[in-house]
């Protein structure tokens, strides 16, 4: 068990931090569209602000329990930064499709979506925005 464990150690440890920065993103997301909703913000507004709080908060995470990667720190956000932000895209393009044309519902949708962008982001940053450069 402790050999297969160190094999997957960075896998297992992206799980659990996923999973709790996915948990912090959707509440993060429910919060502000409750918070939102008697102003009549439109969705996608709601959504790119918890995404900045909910991406800070998982570059953190990330960079302290997972990769645990020295310095480089404004350099590794804005990396951190492009692969969320492809992933961001898709989540614009779904949550429209779903909330406006289709009319599901907003939290509903969302949580769905999280899901698949849960992947994209580990493909990302385990191959480009913690990567370590080697000298040589």
């Amino acid at each position: 068990m402790k050999k297969l464990y160190h094999k997957h150690n960075k896998k297992i440890k992206y799980v659990i931090v996923g999973t709790w920065n996915t948990l912090f993103s959707y509440l993060t997301f429910i919060i502000l569209y409750f918070f939102a909703k008697p102003y009549n913000l439109h969705i996608i507004l709601i959504l790119i602000c918890s995404q900045i709080v909910g991406l800070t908060h998982a570059y953190i995470m990330y960079k302290l329990f997972v990769f645990k990667t020295k310095g480089n720190c404004v350099h590794e956000y804005l990396r951190f930064y492009l692969v969320y932000g492809f992933s961001f895209v898709v989540n614009l393009i779904l949550i429209y499709l779903f909330v406006d044309v289709m009319k599901f519902n907003p939290i509903l949708s969302q949580g769905v979506i999280a899901s698949i962008v849960v992947i994209l982001g580990y493909l990302g940053h385990n191959n480009f925005s913690f990567t370590v450069k080697e000298n040589g």
